[in-house]
């Protein structure tokens, strides 16, 4: 791509792909350049099950998003989920060479790397390595580390696993799509990063994030990811089960959800009658809205009581773990009518629905708002943020290479100093004094 500010996510979903270019503003908000969106076919409950509808579909929604912005999409960001996710907790530490030094990033990076040798189940890889708190010396709670002295540096990990092959074949669909692979990221992460605020996280918030085929969940406290998991079903089985219990089908099942649903079925009367059209020239069927509320609210109460569940299962109840941030529901599901208050009604939570709204800018359209787009819009500032540090490493890089050249000039030049008897120029001579007073500092602080 020509400008290097610009980020790509690619949201493979059950029921939707969805390309989603970006790039970020002189105010730090993300404008949407385009977007593509395609029918999903090929993947089943997060999984890619076949891989040549899988590629036709990703190519279809690069291409709609390629023709709105004007532009070439070469990478892309990839979120990933599906039933083969797991998560783990996992506490390692290195012991440093010098203790007489700072503890800098390289530090970090050996420990993380260390964590991903972790033996895992055959056939698992380790996708993420996020820390949580770390110790130096036996010293706990310390959340940044860099700048520090000490001779053990410790920490507590949060590890996401997959399966290889699943992992795999979203690289192979993504490779035979004509793309390439910058990075592959936890979906329930990347709608995090699109959905909830710096003070939800740091408060403690559990996001739900309701797919076509699976539903996705992160727990944050104290600004830290505590929690990960993805149930296997998410909206898609909501539709099959209106689909079976009304013998309609499946198209008619979902307009139906989408413009007549409600998770809540006392908020329909017995009277309320909507009428489908029969296939080929047979009789119209008539469906009460109060058995569809029915058949809504018996799955999405499984849905929201599975996630509960891993909620309680984190610690909620305690005191120490409490979520006061509450629940926040995303995804193309959380657009269910009274959906809200229903989980308030399971849960005893505070919800809200998330909308990406958080980092947009301001002339973002209302689609691109809808909860539906979380995780795509997460996916870019996901890879946003990834070129930011990779452009701060960079100038760091050059920025210590120029100090060392200039070193390495100003020992050049006393050298040559030494031979001539001249006295040298005025400026010449502040410079390799102030140049001498740093290095008098630099050896009294050793010492």
């Amino acid at each position: 791509m020509e400008n290097e500010n610009i980020a790509v996510g690619l949201d493979i979903g059950t029921t939707k792909i969805v390309a989603m270019i970006g790039r970020k503003n002189e105010y730090g908000k993300m404008e949407i350049l385009g977007i593509g969106r395609s029918k999903s076919l090929g993947v089943h409950r997060g999984v890619v099950n076949n891989i040549t509808q899988t590629i036709q579909s990703i190519q279809q929604a690069v291409q709609d998003a390629e023709t709105s912005s004007g532009m070439k999409i070469d990478n892309v960001m990839v979120g990933i989920a599906g039933q083969h996710i797991r998560s783990l907790q996992h506490s390692d530490y290195i012991t440093r060479s010098d203790s007489d030094e700072v503890i800098d990033e390289t530090d970090i990076e050996r420990l993380c790397n260390q964590v991903h040798k972790l033996v895992m189940l055959p056939g698992e890889e380790i996708i993420h390595v996020l820390p949580q708190d770390f110790k130096v010396d036996g010293q706990a709670e310390v959340k940044e580390p860099i700048g520090m002295y000490g001779g053990r540096l410790e920490a507590n990990f949060h590890v996401v696993v997959g399966q290889v092959s699943s992992i795999r074949n979203v690289g192979r669909c993504i490779k035979s799509a004509g793309l390439n692979l910058s990075a592959i990221t936890l979906e329930p992460l990347a709608s995090a990063n699109a959905v909830l605020s710096r003070e939800e996280k740091e408060a403690g918030v559990a996001l739900i994030d309701i797919g076509g085929g699976t539903t996705d969940l992160a727990i944050f406290k104290d600004g830290i990811i505590r929690h990960t998991a993805v149930i296997p079903f998410g909206g898609g089985v909501i539709t099959e089960d209106i689909k079976e219990g009304c013998s309609i089908i499946e198209k008619q099942a979902e307009l139906l959800k989408i413009k007549f649903g409600s998770a809540w079925p006392g908020e329909n009367k017995e009277n309320e009658i909507v009428s489908i059209p029969g296939l080929r020239g047979r009789e119209p069927k008539e469906i009460t809205l109060k058995n569809l509320s029915k058949i809504i609210h018996a799955r999405t109460v499984e849905i929201i009581e599975q996630a509960y569940l891993e909620i309680k299962n984190y610690g909620h109840e305690e005191q120490k773990k409490k979520l006061i941030g509450g629940i926040v529901l995303t995804g193309g599901g959380a657009q269910l009518q009274h959906l809200k208050q229903l989980v308030e009604y399971i849960t005893g939570m505070d919800t809200r629905i998330g909308y990406p709204n958080e980092h947009l800018a301001g002339s973002s359209d209302d689609e691109t708002t809808s909860p539906t787009y979380a995780t795509a819009v997460g996916l870019v500032l996901s890879s946003l943020d990834n070129q930011e540090k990779a452009q701060q490493k960079k100038q760091q890089k050059e920025v210590v290479a120029s100090e060392e050249k200039d070193t390495e000039e100003v020992v050049d030049t006393t050298e040559e100093k030494k031979t001539e008897t001249k006295e040298p120029p005025k400026e010449r001579k502040r410079f390799l004094d102030k140049w001498a007073e740093k290095f008098k500092e630099f050896l009294d602080n050793a010492e």
